[in-house]
């Protein structure tokens, strides 16, 4: 199982990081990549890439982040990028729920960070709330499709989604698949094609159900691709061996 996204360097592990990474290993996660979200996660990210070897780091600016993002942030995390274990820029994007940061800012560092990942030939991990239109347009007018990347934790509609593939993005599918009101994730699924998917976590955020409101882990990525096999009605071990080759692929791993 390949857990396309998670957040290791998160307080939430600090008094078990070790301790959970080594379950992870005994519950069938082969690969996990950690996503940074500004310039010290970044470093954590690498940091635990480098220290466990089924671990590996994207690096990179948050949208909620993008205020503090100057010229010299950005070159110390092209730095950063250029070590063995780093495999895409991310996760960065926008995010229109919170607009922690202005959004013409959150646009200008999406597209300089875009602008990064093709001059390192790198794929790119992009988070997008309430932003569909604008991440989309972005995307094209940046020409991301040079370096393709995965839509993480993917909320967007099947229309989206179809644009998405067309730029030749993956989807991550996390744990909302899993919750009660997924209709639109649920229509994705279903739609999409198996060399399109990725699954992730967003540990220690989005647990799926049964576990909805503990902290998550990749070892219940299981129940994710468990609902993904039954929406597109092909055995679990077709979506998990599917999967964890796409993100190979794209990650180069």
């Amino acid at each position: 199982m390949f857990d396309s996204h998670a957040h290791y360097d998160d307080e939430k592990f600090d008094a078990d990081r070790d301790q959970v990474l080594l379950e992870c290993v005994n519950s069938g996660v082969t690969h996990i990549v950690n996503a940074g979200c500004d310039l010290e996660s970044s470093k954590k990210s690498l940091e635990l890439s480098e220290k466990y070897p089924f671990v590996y780091a994207a690096v990179g600016v948050h949208p909620h982040e993008a205020s503090g993002c100057s010229e010299n942030t950005l070159d110390e995390i092209k730095a950063l990028a250029g070590k063995e274990k780093v495999v895409a820029i991310g996760e960065i994007g926008l995010d229109y729920h919170y607009d922690f940061s202005p959004r013409d800012v959150q646009k200008e560092v999406f597209a300089k960070q875009i602008a990064l990942a093709r001059e390192l030939n790198l794929p790119i991990i992009v988070h997008d709330r309430e932003s569909h239109r604008d991440v989309l347009d972005i995307l094209k007018s940046e020409r991301a499709y040079e370096t393709g990347g995965v839509l993480h934790c993917f909320s967007g509609s099947v229309e989206m989604a179809r644009e998405a593939f067309e730029l030749g993005f993956k989807i991550g599918i996390g744990g909302a698949v899993t919750f009660k009101n997924a209709r639109k994730s649920i229509e994705v699924v279903q739609f999409a094609p198996l060399d399109m998917l990725l699954v992730e976590t967003d540990c220690p955020y989005m647990t799926p159900e049964p576990y909805r409101g503990r902290r998550n882990w990749s070892g219940y990525i299981k129940l994710i691709l468990q609902k993904m096999a039954e929406i597109k009605g092909i055995d679990y071990s077709e979506i998990e061996e599917a999967t964890t080759n796409n993100a190979k692929r794209l990650f180069r791993v």
